[in-house]
This record gives C-alpha cells, sequence and structure tokens, in this order.
C-alpha cells in the first residue's frame, strides 16, 4: 500500500523483466524512483508524464534520468509498474499494450494491440503475415487451423482476449507458435495444449465485484507491494525467483493424488517448471523412506532446476539428499553403466554420415518431387527432433506424429519417403 493506504502498488513480471536488461547504473536510478513512487506517488519530485499516444489512457511515463522512463498504469486507487526502458522503446511499449480486465474469466491481462503487432512483424521471416479481411492471417492459408471451429466464447473461456479472436482462429499449427508469445501466458498455454491434443483446464471465472488482480492467472504476472521490504525484495531478485512461491491454480497439481502417470502442459512461462520443482519436494516430504527423481531433456535445464530446489528447499537439507537431479539422456547412461559397463554411443559425424548415405540411396530411388524437401541438413534436424528425440521406431507412429513448430511440412508420401531414411539408421 502507499501513503496512507489507498493506492494500491503493483508490479507487473514485465518490469522486472525490463529492469534486468538495463545497465547497473541504469538499474539502480530506476529503482530508486520506484521506491519514491511507493513512497509518495504525490511527489514533486517524480515527473509524470501523459502519453498521448497510448490506448490506454491510464499510461504515464515518470522520469527516471534523461533517458531512462518508468510506464506505469496510473488510476484513483493503483499505480502499477509496467515496464522500464530507454525513452523512445518505453513509450512505444506503452502504445501497443493495453490493461483489461478480461471479460469471461475476469483476470487482469496486459493485452497487446493486435495492429501495433503486426506492424512489427518481420517481413522476411519463415510465417510473413497479411491482413486479409478482419484477420491477421498467414500468407499461406491453406494449412490446418485448428480453432477455426471454435465460437468466441469457447475461445474467451480460454483467456483469448477479444483483440486477438480473429487472428488465433486463423492460425495454422506453424503460425500459432508465432502468435502465442503476443498472447496472455493463460491463452497461449490453452491454445497449444488443443493443438496437440490435450484438453487443458478452463482458467477458473471470477465472481463479481472479485479484484482482477486476485484471479489466479493474474497472479502469474502482478503482485502487490505492502511495504518497502516487499518491493526491494521484487527488485532485487528476478522474477523467476517469486515463482518458487505457487499461485492456487498450481498447487492443486503438485498436491495431487495419482493413480498412474500424468502430463502437464503449457507453453514457456506457464509455471511447468516450478510445479514439477514443488512436485518433487512434496513427494519426498510425504515418502520419507523414498528417492524422487527430477529429469529433463536439457542438461542446462536440469541445472536450472536444481537451483530453484535449493531455493525450495534451502533449510531442508536432508530432503534435497533424496531428490536426484540429472538430464535424461545422462541417467540413461549412468543406468547402462550400471548395468553393462562403459556405454558405445553413436558420435553425430557418424550419424549425419549414415543418415546421409541412406538419403542419398532414398532419392535416387525416389520421385525427385517427393525427395524435393529431404536434403541432408532436413533429414539430420528431422531426425535428431522427431525420430530419435520422440523414440518413433515404426512407420504407424512416425506418419501421426504431431510435428508442431517443424517449420517444413510434410505431405503423407515425402513423410513415407523420409522414414524409408529413418528406418535405414534405426
Amino acid at each position: 500500500m502507499i501513503g496512507d493506504g489507498e493506492v494500491n502498488f503493483r508490479i507487473a513480471d514485465t518490469f522486472t523483466a525490463s529492469l534486468t536488461r538495463l545497465t547497473g547504473d541504469e538499474q539502480k536510478a530506476a529503482k530508486t524512483t520506484a521506491f519514491d513512487l511507493q513512497v509518495d506517488p504525490t511527489s514533486p519530485g517524480l515527473y509524470f508524464h501523459k502519453l498521448d499516444k497510448a490506448r490506454d489512457k491510464h499510461f504515464w511515463s515518470v522520469r527516471v534520468s534523461r533517458d531512462i522512463r518508468i510506464i506505469v498504469h496510473r488510476t484513483a486507487d493503483s499505480l502499477l509498474l509496467c515496464y522500464v526502458d530507454h525513452h523512445d522503446k518505453a513509450y512505444a511499449w506503452a502504445e501497443r499494450r493495453r490493461l483489461e480486465t478480461h471479460p469471461t474469466t475476469g483476470a487482469a491481462q496486459l493485452v497487446e494491440l493486435r495492429e501495433r503487432v503486426a506492424d512489427l512483424v518481420d517481413r522476411s521471416a519463415a510465417f510473413e503475415f497479411v491482413t486479409t479481411g478482419s484477420a491477421w492471417l498467414p500468407e499461406n492459408a491453406a494449412k490446418p487451423r485448428p480453432f477455426q471451429t471454435l465460437t468466441d466464447a469457447e475461445l474467451l473461456g480460454w483467456g483469448v482476449p477479444n483483440e486477438w479472436l480473429a487472428d488465433v482462429r486463423a492460425a495454422d499449427d506453424d503460425s500459432l507458435l508465432e502468435l502465442a508469445p503476443h498472447l496472455p501466458g493463460e491463452a497461449a498455454e490453452a491454445l497449444l495444449e488443443l493443438a496437440t491434443g490435450g484438453t487443458p483446464q478452463r482458467p477458473p471465472a471470477a465472481l463479481p465485484g472479485t479484484d482482477p488482480f486476485e484471479h489466479p492467472d493474474a497472479l502469474r504476472r502482478f503482485r502487490t507491494m505492502e511495504d518497502a521490504e516487499a518491493l526491494a525484495r521484487a527488485l532485487d531478485a528476478p522474477w523467476d525467483r517469486w515463482t518458487v512461491f505457487l499461485h492456487p491454480a498450481q498447487r492443486q497439481w503438485v498436491e495431487r493424488e495419482q493413480s498412474g502417470p500424468a502430463r502437464v502442459a503449457g507453453s514457456a512461462g506457464t509455471g511447468k517448471t516450478i510445479v514439477a520443482v514443488h512436485r518433487a519436494a512434496f513427494l519426498a516430504r510425504q515418502h520419507l523412506d523414498a528417492r524422487v527423481l527430477l529429469t529433463t531433456f536439457s542438461t542446462t535445464l536440469a541445472s536450472a532446476l536444481q537451483t530453484r530446489l535449493r531455493r525450495l528447499i534451502g533449510n531442508t537439507p536432508c530432503l534435497a539428499e533424496r531428490i536426484d537431479v540429472v538430464a535424461l539422456d545422462e541417467l540413461g547412461e549412468r543406468l547402462y553403466r550400471f548395468a553393462f559397463g562403459k556405454p558405445e554411443i553413436a558420435s553425430e559425424q557418424w550419424l549425419r554420415a549414415v543418415l546421409a548415405e541412406a538419403g542419398a540411396s532414398v532419392r535416387a530411388e525416389t520421385a525427385a518431387l517427393i525427395t524435393t524437401r529431404l536434403g541432408d541438413a532436413f533429414l539430420w534436424s528431422e531426425w535428431n527432433d522427431v525420430v530419435d528425440a520422440w523414440q518413433l521406431g515404426d512407420w504407424e507412429s512416425y506418419r501421426d506424429f504431431k510435428r508442431l513448430g517443424r517449420k517444413t511440412r510434410l505431405s503423407e508420401a515425402q513423410r513415407a519417403a523420409a522414414w524409408s531414411v529413418f528406418e535405414r539408421v534405426l
């Protein structure tokens, strides 16, 4: 709270993220201004400037230094720190956004303005967008669109802003990955799970009169600063340190009793990692005579998981001793070494050579039209990211696999030709 307690002082994840991109001196100056705003936002020493070009009339800039500006959302009873950057970049950020309460879920969202985002799209990118009718459509509109038949009410139910309904409905599997970063986290998470055949949990609808900043989805991105100490912690630590703490929508997945395997899906930044860390700690506490394995595909992510786990259970080291955090390939090598001795693992150089040889044979045997895209670089990428990564061991598995995010689309005949290469390597 600020001053006499009547104004809610909040901070957004977009502010802390932008703060880390400044130099050390710029960060210190921005933090000082943030503390001044919390103590007394009416102080004559603060320089507020109304952003005339912003679509949200509650956006203001606050002068930090000659060139650094903080973007705040200011109302009679609320002050939200939204973004900080050099003058022109800060203004441009504010002109592309609007703070809204979602009409269906009731969660507070910072929504990007679709026409402003469309103006910024790189026209040389693999997925070039053009304005067609009322939607921001991909140039190649012949690809399947997984959300084409969904109604406005259905899309709104997943947290998609009104601003983006037409664009979501027009998206195909590939352009969805371009679109997702411009959507609120809960909407991107739900759409990605729907596109891969899942059924995500619908965001809870807020009761009338509920504070939109207290919605579980809003707690992912906004925090209320009760005092200067809370603000200091927020500004001194990256947002990911705050996410060591669960919001209510995550806790149910951490503490849920499972009778078998379970999958939690979502886009980047939606909390999957911290749920996994909390789940590992929860299981270790519940089963005192058991060991818990937390594994991932990447050694880098395994290291990050270990760091977050230490933050979470740093005061109970005996708990950490029963939780193993290790990358999946390292785990497999450990188990193989324990059972059979040192493994002999094929090198990337050898695999590339074998794939190239098999590819040359298939291209010589198959119609050029079918093998046009089956160059050595593509075959290695497809093997590394799809076939080997997902352990696809037969034609039916490869034929039916959803290649979400793979920019080169393949017909069934081209998939069959590619598989005829891979089966010679398996």
